[in-house]
């Protein structure tokens, strides 16, 4: 694609006739809006000397409740749990001996969620560090199996949580949906009965008002378990129309992503970090459009990579692939968006652009009604193009 463009007025030594430029063909979607929205917005603005998005609305995607409690809930769940005993039983080390061992931290707050007050608390606790971190939209995701050990049974698990996601939307104004997830270790049938679930809690009516179940996902841990026991339940998932995105490229390599791709067919991938060792399959996320739900500070203390230099994040966003910055567990990483960001704009030089057009992608990956999207999309533009 070529371009003409004339500089009258300036010396016509230096630009004798128009010059013509030559332009690579780029993907006009969410990056070239996100890019519009900023130099039209910030045209003449003076250049901020030290980026802060602390106050700019954020979409999160791949957020684990039942790995995200604040020490004030933990407490109030438990007020012989001290903040001692908080840091070294709930936190993760800043690097684990691997994702089995990271995983391995969320024993003690699944505890604290087994009853219909535990878990109502834990899900608005995670509304306040959403609101505080000026999330706009948020899809929270549990395997509800892991909430029975007091006699719930899974249906009332769930029944509960969306409850308590309709009370939180209501007190903090932030969309949003519930994803329930399978375990690598889980039986077929498991599997088959928390997919079910969600096609039961799947934008129904219920009490007056439509339930917040927006979608399924497998997690736990990739490396030790093969996917024939959930090939049935993806299966599933997508005949009664239930978005799909599974955990996959973490603890395995850029194969597990190919595997669950080939299998599975998700259109997002939680984590996905391996695929960059793979040209390949990088082209095939750009071609079919996949997106991945990237989690740096949980892919640090996974030990998948030594330093967040090494981190390919930047690489994958500046391939064109569409990824989205998330916490994962906002507890065991002892993180929040805020600090994801800062992180990223420090080692990368991320600019506001950038995470514009990571919230853009997420926005438009998030499993929600394109109504909401077109509403949330205006107030991401909005917000970003004038600070």
């Amino acid at each position: 694609m070529h371009y003409k463009i004339a500089f009258p007025g300036l010396c016509p030594k230096l630009f004798p006739r128009p010059v013509k430029l030559s332009v690579r063909p780029v993907r006009l979607s969410v990056r070239a809006v996100s890019l519009c929205a900023l130099v039209f917005g910030l045209a003449g603005a003076p250049k901020a000397q030290t980026l802060d998005v602390s106050n700019l609305p954020k979409i999160e995607l791949h957020l684990h409740l039942d790995c995200s409690l604040s020490y004030a809930v933990v407490h109030q769940l438990d007020p012989t749990i001290t903040p001692e005993d908080y840091q070294q039983q709930f936190i993760a080390p800043t690097r684990c001996t691997n994702l089995a061992d990271y995983i391995s931290r969320a024993t003690r707050e699944i505890d604290l969620m087994q009853t219909p007050q535990q878990l109502r608390l834990a899900t608005l606790d995670l509304f306040a560090q959403l609101q505080q971190d000026h999330v706009i939209y948020a899809e929270l995701r549990f395997a509800p199996l892991q909430h029975c050990q007091k006699g719930l049974s899974p249906k009332q698990v769930v029944a509960i949580v969306d409850s308590a996601v309709a009370e939180g939307r209501q007190k903090t104004g932030i969309q949003a949906g519930i994803i329930l997830c399978t375990l690598r270790h889980y039986t077929k049938e498991q599997s088959m009965q928390t997919v079910k679930l969600a096609e039961e809690f799947h934008n129904k009516q219920v009490a007056g008002r439509t339930t917040h179940v927006v979608g399924f996902d497998i997690a736990a841990d990739e490396a030790g378990y093969p996917i024939t026991n959930h090939l049935a339940a993806f299966q599933y998932a997508h005949a009664h129309g239930i978005p799909c995105t599974a955990h996959a490229g973490e603890a395995k390599g850029a194969e597990s992503v190919r595997e669950t791709l080939a299998n599975f067919h998700p259109s997002r991938i939680g984590h996905g970090v391996r695929s960059a060792e793979d040209t390949a399959l990088m082209k095939q996320l750009r071609q079919q459009q996949i997106h991945l739900e990237v989690c740096p500070t949980s892919n640090l203390q996974t030990n998948i990579y030594p330093t967040l230099a090494d981190h390919p994040i930047d690489r994958l966003y500046r391939k064109g692939i569409s990824v989205s910055v998330n916490t994962d567990g906002r507890t065991i990483s002892n993180t929040t968006l805020d600090r994801e960001y800062a992180r990223l704009a420090a080692q990368f030089h991320w600019t506001k652009k950038d995470f514009l057009t990571c919230n853009l992608e997420a926005l438009d990956h998030a499993f929600t009604s394109e109504a909401v999207k077109t509403r949330l999309r205006a107030v991401l533009i909005k917000a970003y193009a004038s600070q």
